[in-house]
């Protein structure tokens, strides 16, 4: 008897997902509650588990997208194969049968006859596509010779061999390759990538956003992390870093300018006594936003820790999507790729967006005196339908009068 296993429900506005991945192959052998796919909505990607032990018989393809509730693949009642797992437990044969099944599928696989042979997977044919390997010449060794991840894999570390080079010659005269072709490729957009781009969108077309500059002496905030990181780390288990200065001082300036914590719900001004903040996070899927909640009631170390934990998470595509709903500003760190200014877009719809950048090393006046001093910028975008002039360039004042005297943000002054 086979099971059905369907599209699970990830969350109330998710109608759909997109068959990213499949970790287990047509005809394994899988375990119970083993993930044998990956699928990705428009807002997390999440691991699908098999509901019971048995042969694997996939349905749907990589890239497809399915409804909530789609049929995904079957998985049929089966032993798991004895030595080394290579091949699925097949049924029971008679004795002819198996003597001929060698020859018979040595035939199919210098023949094949069914439209697969030769197909290459959508994870398959992008590798192929980006080394420049023509499906024809990859032998596939997925059901009825389909070319699968695996195959491509192999065959992008083969080196060409000796009889493909008559081929190569042919496609040499039609079109000759020199150091100057153009080469374009074309890859579907992810659920996950459609959303970031129309939540983009909306937020230019629907906000009137503006964004103010200032920068901060990170002098302080190093010296004391310098000081204490050792003894930080000891004690809490996790190291020192900027990103919690940063939040503490914004959940300070926040309770002083409420309006840059707010958000616009149809007709109403909704303003928060809270701090939820996002911390945007690059992931191998794209940027996610996960939330540290009530960060206005953190100390230094338990905001590094839950920063520690979400972005550990989100590398690892296991961020749940409470996770990452409900912000009520956001917080994203440029610097860490090099970036010395931007003008970073709102998170809807929460109504600002602080930009951290890199440190650099820069001569400025001090006291009269011209010294060197290591200076990041800082970019406060913020909406001006709820935020004035006065409250963003006040917001961002304190913020960076709190870095550059961290005592403050333990004192609260």
């Amino acid at each position: 008897m086979s099971l059905e296993i369907k599209v699970p429900s990830v969350g109330e506005s998710i109608t759909e997902v997109t068959l990213a991945q499949w970790l287990k192959q047509d005809g394994d052998y899988v375990e119970m509650d083993e993930n044998i796919a990956e699928l990705e909505s428009d807002k997390a990607t999440f691991e699908l588990p098999a509901e019971k032990a048995g042969i694997l018989r996939i349905i749907a393809q990589e890239g497809d997208t399915l409804e909530i509730g789609a049929v995904v693949c079957t998985i049929e009642d089966g032993d798991a194969p004895a030595g080394s797992g290579d091949a699925p437990a097949k049924k029971e044969e008679a004795p002819a049968a198996q003597a001929e099944s060698k020859p018979a599928q040595a035939e199919a696989d210098e023949s094949p006859e069914t439209y697969a042979a030769g197909t290459a997977s959508p994870a398959a044919a992008k590798i192929l596509r980006e080394k420049g390997i023509d499906p024809s010449t990859i032998k596939g060794t997925g059901k009825d010779g389909r070319i699968t991840k695996e195959d491509a894999e192999k065959a992008q570390a083969t080196p060409a061999k000796a009889e493909s080079k008559p081929a190569a010659a042919a496609v040499t005269a039609t079109a000759p390759v020199s150091a100057g072709d153009r080469v374009e490729r074309r890859e579907k957009m992810s659920s996950l990538r459609k959303t970031i781009a129309k939540r983009l969108v909306a937020v230019k077309n629907d906000t009137a956003m503006l964004t103010t500059f200032n920068e901060v002496n990170m002098q302080p905030i190093m010296d004391l992390r310098a000081k204490y990181k050792d003894t930080f780390k000891e004690k809490h288990g996790i190291g020192l870093g900027f990103m919690s200065f940063f939040t503490k001082a914004v959940t300070t300036a926040l309770k002083e300018w409420p309006a840059v914590n707010a958000r616009i719900e149809e007709n109403e001004l909704v303003y928060s006594d809270f701090a939820d903040i996002s911390i945007a996070v690059s992931a191998p899927k794209g940027l996610v936003v996960p939330v540290i909640r009530n960060a206005e009631s953190m100390a230094l170390y338990q905001i590094e820790k839950a920063i520690a934990e979400l972005a550990t998470k989100a590398r690892d595509n296991k961020l749940t999507i409470d996770e990452m709903t409900g912000g009520t500003f956001t917080i994203t760190n440029g610097g860490v790729f090099g970036s010395m200014m931007s003008t970073p877009i709102i998170n809807a719809p929460q109504s600002a967006i602080l930009g951290m950048h890199n440190i650099i090393q820069r001569p400025i006046a001090e006291n009269g005196q011209v010294v060197i001093r290591p200076m990041m910028y800082i970019a406060l975008s913020y909406d001006h339908r709820i935020i004035d002039g006065r409250e963003s360039v006040s917001f961002l004042v304190r913020v960076k009068q709190l870095l550059e005297d961290p005592a403050r943000l333990l004192l609260e002054v």
